[in-house]
């Protein structure tokens, strides 16, 4: 069952839902933090300045430290104003990935029970340390990977400075793995998901979809 039920569509356009799982752990305090913030707010007015992605991306905000929270449901851009991050505590990341995923999959209901075609959801994780102990890291290797092969979402993760890539490395699926970010270069990476993002919601249901090459704020290229 939908989580949703009883909400009204906006309009019937085919949605993209984009979830943010961001990490808030108190070692994202200072530059990672308040770079992050920025980057949020340059991608939401690209959003809100293309038309077509305004109308059909719908963004989700994940938040993980000591404790989870859904910070923003699915929404179209002119539906909420991005919120302000803060950083403190420790890392539930695990808890926050099941958390989103199960949100990702109440969503498709959604639209399937509304009449509103889709895309396939995107899903991108956001962290700079390693999953709090006692979580179940392998359980959620192995759903992520069933989910990204199933075709349920697509999915990216991105590793902040200072991040473990072998343990975030372990959680990706293996033909998807962590991209380290340059620095702090949120506000890069953004415009990277805004302009990927604008491609997909300008297409037709069986084009063939490229994407901007990944350059300019991870330390590979791929």
């Amino acid at each position: 069952m939908s989580y949703f039920h009883g909400e009204t569509p906006d309009n019937y356009e085919q949605k993209c839902l984009c979830t943010l799982v961001l990490d808030i752990s108190g070692s994202m305090a200072g530059s990672p933090i308040n770079e992050l913030n920025r980057g949020l707010q340059e991608f939401y007015r690209a959003v809100d300045e293309d038309m077509t992605a305004a109308n059909r991306l719908e963004v989700s905000i994940v938040t993980f430290n000591t404790s989870v929270q859904v910070i923003q449901e699915p929404a179209l851009i002119h539906n909420f104003n991005m919120p302000t991050l803060r950083a403190s505590g420790t890392t539930k990341l695990v808890d926050a990935m099941r958390l989103a995923m199960e949100s990702v999959e109440s969503r498709k209901q959604w639209y399937k029970d509304t009449g509103q075609p889709y895309y396939r959801p995107i899903v991108v994780l956001i962290t700079d340390g390693e999953p709090d102990q006692g979580q179940d890291v392998n359980g959620l290797a192995r759903e992520i990977s069933e989910g990204v092969a199933g075709k349920r979402f697509t999915f990216f993760g991105l590793g902040v400075k200072g991040y473990n890539h072998q343990r975030l490395a372990a959680i990706c699926p293996p033909n998807m793995p962590p991209m380290p970010l340059d620095g702090y270069k949120f506000s890069e990476f953004f415009k990277w998901l805004s302009n990927s993002i604008g491609i997909i919601t300008k297409s037709n249901e069986g084009d063939e979809i490229n994407l901007p090459p990944i350059t300019g704020w991870t330390q590979i290229e791929i």
